[in-house]
């Protein structure tokens, strides 16, 4: 009964982390014509016809149409809009990975998915700018509570490996399915339902993963967190040396993706003459390397636990390589190789350190794991930050080549970095509450509580 019910949380976990990047995704369709819908004006060959209307002629389903470096206002507007969830989301993830470890994981996961729940139908009625900047901002604000948490939450049910590699591969499946799978799922509804349903529709599963996630880890529900040891403080987490190389990782590896998703589709437009079913399903092939990449490394982490810093290093090497192949492709089938590889690289490094960040809390400082997930999302939140905002104005300064061969060029030189996380799995122990635990045996309520868990 423990094993199915540690499952379904991990399931309605994922199904979290899966709403909250197709929403993140889900506007890339609908937003440019959205915003000329707004102001009277068109954008393509047509634009939705009233504040419900759902368009129709010539206009693309899927165009990931970003921001280009035109230095107009509503581009500015568009670049500004797609940012301000990830800046918010990394002004706030200090405050949310240090609450998390003082009330534990349930309470501010389910606040965040009520917070996303609340942006969701907010994106559903806007009719102003105002109101989608305030409806991203506020996903950013439940992402960085709901993310968190859930993953931290993860990192503490399934405390042995390999099933905490498993189980946290099995949510960075769906962080990618879901933006993936967004703009295709949002272009598509967007056209023949109008511009609420697609945002209707994720508030729906929302409410009802909500619903179960109350039922499955009610907040308080095992009255163990009362007299859980409080977790190292955020800022000591930021200083150890062995997080810091994770978190420069997570943060090198994931420029390469967050900066060639507002350029890629202009580039493409202008260099190979691209349809915008094209430029559309540009990003979609590459879910299906992203997930091999995360089953091969789980099963490699399985039989080889002591080489998960050569796993991201690896990984690195391919993001550096792929990035630096992109300019030289000519046309729509040619670009997917590189972008494949770049996902594949992707899910080699997330899916080797997230757990490793685990593994350091556990034997360098407290097994409470909110905090060390707030900074692996700050590194997150740093490269798509910058993207919507950066990105283009590089193309437009320095050229599409130059930015992707500097983007190869970082992954590839960070990647002998992680050479100093070699010894990181012979490390013991040193005042970790679980291991502390095991050995010694219980001496109070929440040490009876935990081992009652692991038993179980």
């Amino acid at each position: 009964e423990a094993r199915r019910q540690r499952r379904l949380l991990l399931g309605g976990v994922c199904v979290a982390l899966l709403l909250d990047n197709m929403l993140y995704m889900v506007i890339v369709p609908i937003i440019p014509d959205y915003i000329a819908a707004m102001r009277g004006g068109t954008a393509g060959p047509s634009a939705p016809a009233g504040g419900n209307g759902s368009g129709g002629g010539n206009r693309s389903l899927l165009t990931a149409r970003y921001p280009p470096a035109s230095g107009s206002n509503e581009d500015v507007q568009i670049g500004v809009l797609f940012a301000s969830k990830a800046m918010l989301q990394l002004l706030v993830n200090p405050l949310s990975g240090t609450l998390i470890d003082r009330v534990g994981y349930e309470l501010p996961l389910l606040a965040g998915l009520g917070v996303l729940f609340l942006s969701t139908t907010t994106f559903a009625f806007a009719e102003n700018y105002a109101t989608l900047f305030a409806a991203r901002s506020l996903q950013g604000l439940g992402s960085a509570f709901a993310d968190t948490a859930g993953i931290a939450l993860i990192a503490d049910r399934y405390a042995e490996e390999p099933a905490r590699s498993r189980a946290l591969g099995t949510a960075l499946a769906c962080i990618s399915f879901g933006s993936l799978a967004a703009p295709p799922f949002g272009g598509v509804l967007y056209e023949f339902a109008g511009k609420r349903v697609p945002f209707l529709v994720l508030a729906c599963v929302c409410l009802l993963d909500g619903l179960l996630l109350l039922v499955l880890a009610p907040p308080g529900g095992t009255g163990a967190r009362a007299n859980m040891p409080v977790g190292t403080p955020i800022h000591r987490l930021m200083i150890d040396p062995y997080i810091a190389v994770v978190a420069g990782a997570l943060a090198t590896c994931n420029i390469p993706l967050a900066f060639l998703e507002p350029t890629i589709a202009n580039w493409m437009k202008d260099s190979m003459g691209a349809s915008e079913w094209e430029v559309g399903l540009t990003w979609l092939p590459a879910f299906f390397p992203h997930v091999l990449g995360v089953y091969v490394t789980v099963q490699l982490a399985a039989a080889y636990p002591h080489l998960q810093w050569f796993y991201g290093a690896l990984g690195m090497a391919i993001i550096g390589a792929s990035s630096c192949l992109v300019p030289a492709c000519r046309n729509f089938g040619q670009v997917i190789i590189p972008l494949c590889g770049i996902c594949f690289g992707i899910a080699l490094v997330d899916t080797a350190l997230l757990p490793t960040l685990a593994f350091l809390v556990d034997v360098r400082h407290v097994s409470v794991y909110g905090s060390v997930y707030a900074i692996a999302d700050i590194s997150y939140c740093v490269a798509y930050a910058l993207g919507p905002i950066v990105a283009g104005q590089i193309v437009h300064t320095m050229g599409f080549a130059q930015l992707n061969l500097g983007m190869g060029l970082a992954n590839v030189l960070y990647a002998p970095v992680l050479l100093f996380l070699k010894n990181v799995c012979q490390m013991k122990p040193s005042h970790s509450e679980r291991n502390i635990l095991l050995e010694e045996g219980p001496k109070g309520l929440y040490d009876t509580i935990k081992m009652e868990e692991r038993k179980g």
